[in-house]
């Protein structure tokens, strides 16, 4: 696996007005890592990526994508999260246009591509997450496990480096969690490289290469899934995991 990070993250703080929400954040995003970012709600998780995906504005700190600041980027922004895609709680979508369509604005506006190779390869990526058969359909028409599919394969239709998860679950009803969970295990056993804020403990576990445990704006601990779930060495990360492994 190449070791040289594709992203990182350096001293990165971000507050809002008087309330400091990320402090002195460092870890890096390597080509085929799987990071679930896990903690309590309120611990920053979302600020991060959000930071990461430049959303927010970092108060302080650098990111480096492939060696190079990006905290900085004016117009060049729409370039570097084709690269660095994110895929939202609340989809995202855009709920005027079709399934397809939201699939290949971005393609034709940041990679330039003509609209027959943008549908081409929509249609490829919306196949991979069981999308293909509701290409015409328009979001509205959609369960909220659908629209996260399509959330997905809007980004991977990008040729992303990395995609950034915020969440992408909790926003939907319980049946159809396993939906979008089992299309993300797909693509972590594809080699995408991913970084996945969740509270699904079980895809955290399985799933991650490496697991970061966050709270109140802090890296508490990280490190190999079975060995922070089964030997937490934090307090605070023994305390979190207490319920879900007493279950």
């Amino acid at each position: 696996m190449e070791m040289e990070p594709i992203l990182e993250v350096r001293h990165l703080s971000k507050t809002f007005g008087t309330n400091p929400v990320l402090k002195d954040i460092n870890f890096n995003i390597c080509r085929g890592d799987v990071i679930s970012v896990i903690g309590p709600s309120g611990s920053g998780k979302s600020t991060l990526l959000r930071c990461i995906n430049l959303l927010e504005t970092p108060t302080s700190g650098t990111i480096l994508f492939r060696g190079k600041d990006i905290t900085g980027l004016g117009n060049e922004v729409f370039a570097y999260r084709a690269k660095v895609g994110m895929v939202f709680q609340s989809f995202n979508l855009f709920d005027n246009l079709s399934v397809i369509d939201n699939c290949t604005l971005g393609q034709i506006r940041v990679l330039h591509r003509s609209r027959e190779e943008a549908q081409e390869y929509a249609r490829q990526i919306l196949s991979l997450v069981g999308m293909a058969p509701y290409c015409n359909a328009k979001p509205r028409q959609l369960s909220g496990g659908q629209k996260q599919r399509v959330a997905i394969a809007r980004a991977m239709a990008l040729d992303p480096e990395v995609i950034l998860f915020d969440e992408p679950t909790s926003a939907l009803d319980p049946e159809l969690v396993g939906e979008v969970l089992d299309v993300m295990r797909e693509l972590a056993e594809q080699g995408m490289t991913m970084a996945v804020v969740t509270h699904e403990m079980a895809f955290a576990r399985q799933v991650s290469s490496r697991v970061v445990f966050m709270d109140e704006g802090v890296i508490m601990e990280e490190g190999d899934p079975e060995e922070l779930f089964t030997d937490p060495r934090n307090e605070r990360t023994r305390e979190f995991l207490g319920r879900y492994l007493n279950q």
